[in-house]
């Protein structure tokens, strides 16, 4: 257990001057909440938020280890910080950096032996110590490094947010990841499968929505194998779950992301024809569309059950948008492996995708493999696929216009007198409105397809308040 709780810091702190933290957030939604959270611990240490990370206190940079060349990326970064918290410790200021996240966990004791000015580097598990943590380096004057798996876990440590996010939330359910592909790090970084209790999740999305939050996104590496402790004491799943949050005043829309083929059951198919708050919207990576490949990275799925899941999909919710995840030039990867992928793509077709060239990870198999590809021939696979999936994300867009669709709108438009919010299916609409509709859903009929948004007049006033 922590051995100095929240509140003794935060008791212990209250003299202490308003300070800035300056936060940079790279990677997954997960990273994005808990950027959020990092805010929240630190916000009643007397911290408060600054874009200028000139002007900070505390500097986080809270990593991701999925991309290319990750690491160096870091130190890069990190070279450019290094110069602000020079320039501001000569001015008098004691700047601390911090480093968080998954290349943190992966390459702890690395970035303190390479960047020995980083004051700070914890892995996504333990970023509940923060405040201690920064409490340790003021008091002992040294590095601080927290990269294990503790005992317990880090939400039931962390305060509830105390100001509004927003119109739209992320709420982590789940973390971890027991599946081991051949191309990933998240078992690694994030450590095993586990679920929050359901009455957990419950309570932060109430308090989410009493701050106005309209729409919430469920995260997790496996959010379709969620498996929580609910307050009846049986295991609940995500329909489960996903039912329950369905009944919070005021909560109109719920997304969940990221899913495996493996846990897309029939039960949860069925929720996307049965509950109205749960977008027709599913992100379902497949990263490849041959056996062969599917095999070699351990997906545990292979094609004919991908395609399986599809169709169970269209026919439960024939509107549903689909959105998919590609890693091109796998270790073994052939000219058949690639043109079975492109076939998958046509036959399925996606309203929004991510494609991305393999790259090595330390520590998975995949990366000790002695089959890889050529980069020129992963840019020519890559750039060609793209092409494709630019094409059918386009073509979704523009078969929208003629359709009145519920916008959720969130903020004001780039124009005077313009509104913008989201589709059910996550592309961005604007339309001529009152700020009154901020944070209302409102019907809007799409007239126009830009190149990256849709525009659409309201065809009355609001569906909901």
């Amino acid at each position: 257990m922590v051995d100095t709780s929240f509140s003794q810091i935060a008791q212990s702190t209250q003299t202490i001057p308003k300070r800035y933290l300056h936060v940079i957030t790279w990677g997954c939604q997960m990273n994005v909440y808990d950027s959020n959270r990092m805010v929240d611990l630190l916000r009643p240490l007397g911290y408060k938020v600054t874009d200028e990370a000139e002007k900070a206190d505390v500097l986080i940079l809270n990593t991701c280890h999925i991309r290319d060349k990750a690491t160096e990326k870091v130190f890069s970064e990190l070279g450019r910080l290094r110069q602000i918290k020079e320039y501001r410790e000569e001015q008098g200021n004691p700047t601390l950096i911090a480093v968080a996240g998954c290349v943190a966990q992966a390459e702890g004791e690395i970035i303190l032996k390479r960047a020995p000015y980083v004051d700070i580097v914890f892995g996504p598990q333990t970023y509940h110590r923060l405040p201690k943590m920064i409490l340790d380096v003021a008091r002992k004057s040294g590095n601080v490094i927290e990269t294990d798996f503790p005992t317990e876990s880090k939400f039931d440590f962390l305060p509830a947010p105390d100001k509004s996010q927003g119109y739209t939330a992320f709420l982590t359910i789940q973390e971890g990841c027991d599946k081991f592909c051949s191309f990933c790090v998240v078992p690694y970084t994030r450590g095993a499968e586990e679920s929050r209790p359901v009455q957990a999740i419950i309570d932060e999305a109430t308090h989410l929505c009493s701050l106005g939050v309209r729409e919430i996104s469920l995260l997790g590496q496996n959010v379709n194998a969620y498996h929580g402790q609910g307050p009846d004491g049986n295991i609940w799943d995500l329909v489960k779950l996903a039912e329950k949050l369905s009944t919070i005043p005021g909560l109109l829309r719920i997304r969940y992301t990221t899913s495996h083929p493996n846990d897309m059951n029939d039960s949860l198919i069925a929720a996307h024809r049965d509950l109205p708050a749960l977008m027709p919207f599913l992100h379902l990576p497949v990263q490849s569309g041959s056996d062969r490949i599917l095999k070699s990275m351990n997906r545990g799925h292979t094609v004919s059950e991908y395609y399986a899941i599809i169709e169970k999909l269209k026919k439960a919710r024939p509107d549903i948008a689909l959105s998919s995840d590609f890693i091109i030039g796998h270790p073994g990867e052939s000219i058949d492996d690639f043109k079975a992928t492109m076939k998958l793509v046509n036959d399925i077709t996606f309203a929004q995708a991510y494609s991305f060239k393999y790259s090595p990870r330390p520590g998975t198999s995949a990366a000790v493999s002695m089959n890889q590809i050529a980069e020129p021939e992963k840019d020519a696979r890559l750039q060609e696929l793209q092409a494709v999936l630019k094409d059918q994300q386009t073509q979704f867009n523009k078969d929208t216009v003629g359709r009145k669709i519920p916008i959720l709108f969130t903020h004001k438009g780039r124009k005077e007198g313009q509104i913008a919010g989201k589709s059910p299916y996550l592309q961005a609409v604007h339309a001529q409105g009152n700020d009154s509709l901020i944070g209302q859903e409102c019907m809007v009929e799409i007239d126009e397809c830009l190149t990256f948004s849709l525009s659409g007049y309201l065809v009355k006033e609001s569906t909901s308040h």
